[in-house]
């Protein structure tokens, strides 16, 4: 978690991209195999959230579609803070088995992102679905994050 904390920091003091940072591991060995931050505005494409990035540089270099394909580890996607409808939603054709979120839907709510529709039930399809969901892990450093955007007058692009 800290290293998407880490990630989505350095995207917010270069001014890069928005808040948010998104790392995926081999679950079982801890060896990083992708980053991703949010590039939304400075790419000017609205699917590049931290773990859509996360997700296609982690299929590319497994050299498959799914990280669930045969042969391959179980993954975890770590993310600074709970994933917005369409990151939820990638998280189970992306093949990850484990989602672990440091700030809240609710902290990004109130710096005005408007998530989409999660609900409690969009965890409990990917639970039955076998994906593993944690959330509030550093929380209050993921936050201090999403609060560093917000002093600096970040883009909120989807308000």
């Amino acid at each position: 978690m800290r290293v998407a904390i880490e990630i989505a920091a350095a995207n917010v003091s270069h001014v890069t991209g928005g808040p948010f940072g998104a790392a995926i591991f081999e679950s079982d060995s801890g060896r990083l195999v992708s980053l991703g931050v949010n590039s939304v505005v400075r790419l000017r494409n609205s699917a590049l959230h931290a773990e859509m990035v996360a997700f296609m540089r982690a299929q590319s270099k497994v050299g498959a579609y799914s990280l669930a394909a045969p042969g391959q580890p179980s993954h975890t996607l770590y993310s600074s803070c709970d994933p917005c409808a369409m990151c939820l939603g990638a998280a189970l054709w992306a093949g990850v088995k484990r989602v672990v979120c440091g700030a809240t839907r609710q902290d990004a709510i109130a710096l005005r992102f408007d998530e989409g529709p999660v609900f409690p039930e969009s965890y409990e399809y990917l639970m039955k679905r076998g994906i593993e969901v944690v959330h509030g892990v550093l929380r209050d450093e993921a936050r201090a994050t999403l609060e560093q955007y917000r002093a600096r007058g970040g883009v909120i692009y989807n308000a």
